[in-house]
């Protein structure tokens, strides 16, 4: 667990940009959310990968498809058409907590009017509670919780990054399924049905499935995680996957709010699917998120300073 610092906002009195766009990046993808001075949303659209420990190269490249798309779904075009010059970017990417990532993109910014940065997981606090104290677990392909205590202070768990982090997470549960299923080649386990959907969906031989694991990364082991819930209602090896996964939940929860006493979203695909198996006193802590994680990136560009951050 860590207290850390969020990023600062606009100064009282800086120029207002004319639009501006949203951005919610990760290891699976990147969506983008335009906007005009009044908040009403004009357009959206999504691209690749932005994950900052992915390249800071790419991760501007896509971000500037999904912008492109969004712009191109708002319709709007000649001189007023949104520009870098008449544009604030928020941004929340995963990776941003890294100094020398979160450096590194900033100086690349390609010229837009302002420039938000924070990590995927403090745009999906934001987003979720709208600024206000409370607390949120996303588990997607990657996994973190945060929280906004009282005082104003951001406190973290987790978020280290695959494979040495991410408890819970999608690329954990392909992870764990691929070695499970690598053990059942080797004898060490009975074959069962989420070994034999994970074999042929990597190549349906043991040579084709070692080849799969040789060029897989984040994105490719979630790919697999489907698969785990798939199976969890007639395999014991997917359903103790599951189990484990709640606990991991369990225990972000825990060390986010040791009083348990904060409003919790639990967000992300995985989050999802995870929720109908928390234990009864975690599911009646939470609470529907107020907005998603692209709300948050544009509330990085709108908020007052907090004098905590």
């Amino acid at each position: 667990m860590s207290t850390e610092q969020a990023p600062k906002y606009p100064q009282p009195g800086a120029v207002a940009p004319l639009y501006r766009i949203g951005i919610d990046g990760g290891g699976s993808g990147t969506r983008a959310r335009l906007v005009d001075a009044k908040g009403r949303t004009l357009g959206e659209g999504h691209s690749g990968a932005s994950g900052l420990s992915q390249g800071i190269e790419q991760a501007w490249r896509h971000i500037g498809q999904a912008v492109q798309q969004a712009v191109q779904a708002s319709g709007l075009s000649g001189p007023m058409a949104p520009s870098h010059a008449n544009t604030g970017l928020g941004l929340g990417l995963a990776g941003a907590n890294n100094r020398l990532l979160h450096a590194q993109f900033m100086q690349a910014n390609p010229g837009y009017q302002s420039l938000r940065l924070a990590s995927d997981g403090h745009t999906t606090l934001l987003g979720a509670h709208g600024g206000a104290p409370g607390a949120v677990i996303a588990v997607g392909t990657g996994s973190v919780g945060l929280a906004r205590l009282t005082d104003g202070q951001i406190r973290s768990v987790g978020g280290w990054g695959f494979p040495s982090g991410d408890d819970g997470s999608g690329a954990l549960l392909g992870l764990r399924a691929m070695n499970w299923t690598q053990q059942v080649q080797d004898g060490m386990h009975a074959n069962g049905p989420m070994a034999q959907a994970v074999l042929q969906a990597t190549g349906g031989q043991r040579a084709a499935m070692l080849e799969w694991c040789c060029a897989a990364g984040q994105n490719r082991f979630a790919s697999l995680a489907p698969l785990v819930f798939d199976c969890a209602g007639h395999d014991p090896a997917a359903a103790a996957l599951l189990a484990d996964a709640v606990q991991c939940v369990e225990r972000i929860a825990l060390a986010l709010d040791p009083t348990q006493a904060l409003p919790l979203a639990l967000m992300g695909g995985i989050g999802r699917l995870l929720t109908s198996r928390l234990p009864p006193d975690l599911q009646m802590r939470l609470v529907p998120p107020l907005g998603d994680a692209m709300y948050g990136a544009l509330l990085l560009i709108t908020l007052p300073e907090n004098p905590h951050e």
